[in-house]
């Protein structure tokens, strides 16, 4: 990745944060702590690395996207309005009554949306399956799957897991987002997930352990996983909840909050503060 890329990946990352922002309050509220927390992730996958038309949302060999953390369709939303999969100004009905775009997103009504999912736990299982049926149709696309850390208490992220290494489905890579925090606290206060990687390693994956605010590094642990035919390959982002604003980072209370007028500045200041800082990085 060179510098002018990663300058324009870092824009369009804030811009979607900010974006974020603004649905939020449109909608009245909504899951902004893992919405900013996963947003890089989408930025990367959306913006450089999914092949995909969103002209033609159904298009057969596009590659498929599972938001298995389905609850942060706020921070999901605006990505697929970005992209041209409809109108931007459809954002300011997120989340009202009558709106084809409710709290978890629905893939009947949402264009670029490959799954339906929101009840924790069943989006690994569908992106396997979506995954093996490419093997089976002799189709050469690529699947994405990001489950939330604590969404990882679920039994059935497992047995998918499991399946997913006795079929070898390489043809899939897994993003765990890990931001350490879930609804009722800390991740290893509610149930305890470490030691996490050494978990995915028992059940047949190959684990990348990165940054899941770095560009560079999740764009390294991408490429080796697009190459990678041995066995699957999760990639866990260690992530910050609420990233880009300082009272939400690091707060599991933002799991699910809305924003008053003096809130939303503070947001809005506390969004640019963090982009000048990551952009002198670059």
């Amino acid at each position: 990745m060179n510098e002018l890329e990663l300058k324009k990946l870092e824009k369009k990352a804030h811009e979607l944060r900010a974006l974020c922002v603004d649905t939020v309050v449109w909608a009245g509220s909504g899951h902004i702590g893992g919405a900013l927390s996963a947003m890089d992730m989408f930025t990367l996958l959306y913006y450089k690395y999914m092949k995909i038309d969103p002209s033609n949302p159904d298009w057969e060999d596009r590659d498929r996207f599972v938001l298995s953390k389905g609850h942060v369709g706020v921070g999901f939303a605006p990505v697929l309005a970005d992209k041209g999969y409809f109108d931007k100004e459809l954002l300011k009905t997120y989340n009202h009554t009558g709106s084809s775009l409710g709290m978890h997103l629905d893939s009947t009504k949402v264009p670029g949306l490959d799954a339906s999912t929101g009840s924790l736990g069943h989006g690994l299982s569908i992106a396997i399956g979506i995954a093996l049926a490419a093997k089976i149709n002799d189709k050469s696309y690529t699947t994405y799957c990001l489950l939330g850390d604590g969404e990882c208490n679920e039994g059935s992220v497992w047995e998918a897991a499991m399946s997913a290494a006795h079929y070898n489905v390489t043809n899939l890579i897994t993003f765990v987002d890990r931001n350490k925090c879930m609804m009722d606290g800390p991740t290893e206060e509610v149930m305890k997930l470490e030691p996490f990687a050494d978990k995915w390693k028992a059940f047949g994956f190959i684990v990348k352990e990165v940054n899941g605010h770095s560009m560079k590094e999740l764009s390294e642990a991408i490429e080796f996983a697009l190459g990678e035919k041995s066995a699957p390959v999760v990639i866990i982002a260690n992530t910050v909840k609420g990233c880009g604003i300082d009272f939400m980072e690091n707060n599991y209370k933002w799991h699910y909050g809305g924003l008053n007028s003096e809130k939303i500045q503070q947001s809005k200041e506390s969004l640019n503060n963090y982009y000048n800082k990551r952009v002198k990085g670059v």
